[in-house]
């Protein structure tokens, strides 16, 4: 048996979709927009509808959690060297340690455990710099693994939940007969694609998200270093200048130094 399908607007603005010349449904506008509102979509779309607008809500929660961490970790690196630098070539490392713990954020803690040992060599005190920044670093990156796994996860669901409509239309279309009108046929299909709809939204937005925390942290590891690189060599070298401050002020004063004698 052939069959086709076209459309014809009637005067009240619906849409007549006809089957081999008899009315097989009715779309309307109106019934359209009403689908495509939110609530709707939830309702039209299935329990895999909620398990998205969970992750959503999951994701929105990470995003705020680490949009609050670095605003409280922003800090400018070079003003807090400067200050820090001032206190340790005066040797005021009770300053420098009070100036550090006020200061927020990762850098600032880790130039606080580089004063505490102050007094070790270079290259234990460049360990202590290093092994500081490690344990800050899962810190930097927590909540942003999750954000991507929501990024990652939404579509799928969205697919299944598709799939998965996809499937329920066909079946009802083979239940009647392997006949269906193309208005049952097109709401079906519409409410399968609902959750993708969905899951595209949820997605688009956390993946953003993840790419821009992902930049944020890496910029703060980088200043990490960086501080702790400058408070490693401040530090040592104040001390070596200590150390040797008596030669320097016998050579400014014009002071002979007396001469190595030869072995006899």
């Amino acid at each position: 048996m052939r069959w086709g399908c076209c459309g014809e607007a009637s005067a009240n603005g619906k849409l007549l979709v006809l089957v081999s010349g008899r009315v097989a449904g009715v779309l309307c506008p109106r019934m359209i927009l009403g689908l495509m509102e939110p609530s709707g979509m939830i309702e039209r779309g299935g329990p895999l509808v909620w398990i998205l607008l969970g992750l959503a809500f999951v994701g929105t929660v990470c995003v705020i959690e680490r949009l609050f961490y670095f605003h409280r970790a922003r800090i400018n690196v070079g003003d807090l060297l400067v200050g820090l630098a001032h206190h340790i070539r005066r040797r005021a490392f009770a300053e420098a340690l009070h100036e550090a713990a006020r200061a927020p954020g990762p850098v600032a803690r880790v130039a606080h455990a580089a004063l505490l040992r102050y007094y070790l060599p270079r290259q234990d005190l460049r360990d202590v710099v290093q092994e500081a920044g490690q344990l800050e670093v899962p810190q930097i990156e927590n909540n942003i693994r999750a954000i991507l796994g929501v990024a990652l996860l939404a579509p799928l669901v969205g697919m299944l939940g598709t799939m998965v409509g996809m499937v329920e239309t066909f079946q009802r279309v083979s239940e009647q007969g392997g006949f269906s009108g193309p208005g049952e046929l097109s709401g079906g299909v519409f409410t399968a694609l609902i959750t993708s709809v969905v899951g595209l939204t949820v997605a688009v937005p956390m993946y953003v998200f993840y790419l821009y925390f992902l930049g944020r942290a890496k910029r703060l590891v980088h200043r990490i270093e960086r501080a702790g690189i400058e408070m490693v060599h401040l530090i040592s070298d104040t001390r070596e200048e200590t150390q040797f401050a008596p030669y320097r002020g016998e050579v400014s004063a014009g002071k002979s130094l007396p001469l190595p004698t030869a072995a006899p």
